[in-house]
């Protein structure tokens, strides 16, 4: 731990530490924000949030101070020991996600079909799966959210360059930008830490959350 501390709530804290990274889920169980060691610890000692273990158990301030803490685990000195850095925090009565712009990219327009081809339906890994201008751009389809579809890799060959009528293939649902904001443009900017994997899904930023062009 660095030699250079701060006191958070009467703890003291090595400056290495304070600017690390802590989860923030709403009540939910969703992501919706990453804030500081720092902050973290003051909204749990305030009873705003609650500390998540690996065990999806919750712990107020208290009882996360006598919790064990481990070899692997980060730490904080306290008086007469060490007190676990918590990084999960469940929000206690915070249940919206915040309104942010909705990324035009391959990670959400996946999201937003559910990882299912939307021609024939089968929910696949995302390896086999494609985006499909449902107008091919030959035709002069654009590249927009009403425009792209999830495709598998042989309803993309079976409709190559034709409209679906043509194809004889039909969508299963109507393509539409989605309300909601994934919580990923600032995941995938950040070390992530492997008490995070649960609440989050595991797939390169630089590949499918890459801004779209949109015609």
């Amino acid at each position: 731990m660095s030699a250079v501390a701060e006191t958070v709530d009467g703890y003291s804290v090595g400056s290495a530490l304070l600017n690390s990274k802590v989860l923030v889920l709403n009540r939910s169980y969703l992501p919706v924000h990453v804030t500081s060691v720092k902050r973290a610890f003051a909204l749990l000692y305030q009873g705003v949030a609650r500390a998540v273990d690996e065990q999806y158990r919750t712990f107020d301030f208290a009882s996360w101070r006598d919790l064990a803490v481990e070899v692997n685990h980060d730490r904080v000195g306290v008086v007469g020991g060490f007190v676990r850095v918590p990084r999960v925090l469940l929000l206690i009565a915070y249940e919206r996600v915040p309104k942010r712009h909705v990324r035009f990219s391959r990670f959400n327009i996946y999201a937003r079909d559910n990882n299912t081809c939307q021609y024939c339906g089968r929910r696949l890994p995302r390896t086999e799966l494609n985006l499909d201008h449902v107008i091919p751009r030959s035709r002069g389809g654009t590249s927009t959210w009403e425009n792209v579809v999830c495709s598998c890799h042989t309803c993309n060959r079976r409709k190559g360059g034709q409209t679906p009528e043509e194809a004889g293939m039909l969508l299963i649902g109507r393509p539409k930008r989605p309300q909601w904001t994934p919580f990923t443009t600032e995941m995938f900017s950040l070390r992530r830490y492997h008490e995070w994997m649960p609440f989050l899904t595991t797939v390169d930023s630089a590949y499918w959350n890459t801004e779209l062009i949109q015609d």
